[in-house]
């Protein structure tokens, strides 16, 4: 089968390329997948580089998601030619993952196919789509029903997707991004305000700013999220997924001992399967977006390393889905 191989050369050298290699084998309770669509993350893109904190497994299958069709299953819970989809856990980390014609996993990670919704569409949202979509419930879970909500790297995967969920459901959508000839591209998704990066990824003193925002869906941390907690409204919510801008969050308990604000975190990796599903069965259907044709760059296996180029070099803008 055809699969995107990243090898390790020796000490921190790594290569990638397409490659032909074996069809996996599947044992007890784990189901072989033939790939429909797959699509493209900056953890993919990490991976493909050999950085650590992603892949330590080489030779190795990038791809963290796939849609497609039961081939094989030694699992009760699935049969041959059931429709299903997969993300996070292991896959496309340190077990071989979906940029391949065939995908092999335990049966435990593997979510059904909801109605409604095409593989072409599941694997638009992808992972990121999913990390927005759990972003989105919790604001909704912690009383920000309507209102004001900032989004930050609005450009990127779980940005793009949910400044387009915020907007179908009423919400006044502020985006941050770094990229400025991308301002009509993001009105056009659905936010009424664009701030670029630039102009608020400004470090000051104050430990508070004026009240702005009912809710903030941050997907790059460092300073430009704890600028964001300064001025959300009373009761009012964050959620924290990403740290393309740092790891690091130097902030203060004012905006949560003085306004309630809430910080929550979202990991779309490792939450439960229950979760995951609920997830899914929202986005085919309240949260069913109609610009994802805005957000998609539609590649092949073949592409791929030049994707992860533009990625690594922060040019890559919505989603690059890649057709297996």
């Amino acid at each position: 089968m055809k699969a995107f191989i990243v090898e390790k050369i020796e000490d921190k050298k790594f290569e990638s390329s397409l490659k032909e290699i074996d069809t996996p084998k599947i044992e007890k309770d784990e189901v072989l997948i033939k790939a429909t669509y797959s699509s493209l993350n900056y953890k993919d893109a990490l991976s493909s580089v050999g950085n650590p904190g992603v892949t330590r497994v080489f030779p190795h299958v990038t791809g963290i998601d796939v849609a497609g069709v039961i081939e094989q299953s030694n699992s009760e819970n699935f049969k041959v030619g059931q429709e299903v989809l997969v993300t996070g856990y292991d896959l496309g980390m340190n077990t071989n993952g979906g940029h391949s014609e065939y995908v092999k996993v335990p049966a435990s990670w593997v979510v059904p196919k909801p109605e409604n919704i095409t593989d072409k569409e599941i694997m638009t949202y992808g992972t990121a789509g999913l990390t927005a979509a759990l972003s989105v419930n919790e604001l909704l879970n912690n009383g920000i029903k309507s209102g004001k909500v900032l989004v930050t790297g609005a450009t990127g995967g779980v940005g793009s997707i949910a400044v387009s969920i915020l907007s179908k459901l009423g919400f006044e959508v502020v985006a941050i991004s770094g990229k400025e000839e991308k301002i009509e591209f993001l009105k056009a998704l659905g936010a009424s305000e664009v701030i670029l990066r630039k102009d608020f990824d400004v470090e000051n003193k104050r430990p508070m700013g004026s009240e702005k925002y009912d809710g903030v869906i941050d997907t790059v941390g460092g300073n430009i999220l704890a600028e964001a907690l300064k001025v959300i409204k009373y009761d009012g919510v964050a959620t924290c997924c990403g740290l393309t801008s740092s790891f690091e969050l130097n902030t203060n308990v004012f905006p949560f001992i003085l306004r309630g604000v809430r910080l929550i975190g979202i990991d779309s990796v490792e939450c439960k399967i229950e979760k995951k599903i609920a997830a899914w069965v929202k986005i085919a259907d309240e949260f069913k977006i109609d610009t994802l044709d805005d957000l998609t760059n539609e590649i092949t296996l073949e592409e791929v390393k030049e994707a992860y180029e533009a990625l690594l070099a922060g040019k890559a803008v919505g989603r690059y889905l890649v057709k297996i």
